[in-house]
């Protein structure tokens, strides 16, 4: 990936930011609910909520908070029924766009993101034509400072991995979805922090982006829907070059 800003890289430099700014316990929330509905309340039993728990931790997630979650997903606490929705369409330019919702409220959710992609001149697209060009995969980032390069792709690929990239200040596990918690565990039983973890979508391939002005209105069009209460994740597949980042981030900073 060197030389390039792709949209799964752009999304790790900002997790620092949306710990800031408050919204990410709200989606982590949202997260920690549904897995304790789908395996149990156990984070010992249920690797996918002892993950999600870790995450919540690692952006300073009050323990209450973590703990309704987890009684609101086993029923404990009363909490509200969760549809999860996947949008579909496209930014202008023929950039791929995956919106994952999840939501008490299916109208409001649709008029938001529909209002979000008229706002920055996308089309939205029928179930299927987006997400056939897109893998489901498991993403998982391990610290550069928590484990030593060559014993970490030994481990990672003997718990079931694909592949590992260096992507400089941590390392980028990838593997099926069905070996997930498999590497997760292998990972856990050598003592290996897991910075971030999750289910992810990844395009098959990636669009280049070499115009500033587009590349700064595909960022504010993705981080519009990102800012959507109800909107868990966005998935694209544009490759921005670093020399165009770096002046996208300059201006920001100026």
């Amino acid at each position: 990936m060197s030389g390039h800003s792709k949209w799964s890289t752009i999304k790790h430099k900002k997790a620092a930011a949306d710990a800031k700014r408050g919204k990410i316990f709200s989606k982590i929330a949202k997260e920690i609910t549904v897995a304790a509905r789908q395996g149990g309340g156990d984070p010992a039993a249920n690797i996918t909520l002892r993950t999600l728990v870790q995450k919540a931790r690692s952006v300073n997630m009050p323990a209450d908070n973590i703990d309704r979650a987890i009684k609101k997903g086993t029923g404990e606490l009363a909490g509200e029924q969760m549809d999860e929705i996947m949008y579909e369409g496209y930014a202008p330019g023929g950039i791929a766009i995956i919106v994952h919702v999840l939501t008490d409220n299916r109208n409001r959710s649709a008029a938001e993101v529909r209002h979000v992609f008229t706002k920055f001149n996308g089309t939205l697209a029928g179930q299927g034509s987006v997400s056939r060009t897109f893998n489901r995969k498991g993403l998982i980032e391990v610290k550069a400072e928590d484990a030593q390069e060559d014993a970490l792709l030994e481990l990672a690929l003997e718990g079931g991995a694909e592949d590992m990239a260096n992507q400089g200040d941590y390392f980028e596990i990838t593997c099926d979805p069905a070996t997930y918690t498999d590497v997760l565990g292998a990972l856990e039983k050598s003592d290996i922090a897991v910075s971030n973890s999750d289910l992810t979508l990844l395009p098959e391939t990636w669009m280049p982006v070499t115009d500033v002005g587009q590349a700064r209105s595909l960022l504010n069009f993705v981080e519009a829907l990102e800012e959507l209460d109800d909107v868990q994740n966005v998935y694209a597949n544009f490759d921005i070059d670093d020399e165009i980042m770096a002046v996208i981030e300059q201006d920001s900073n100026a």
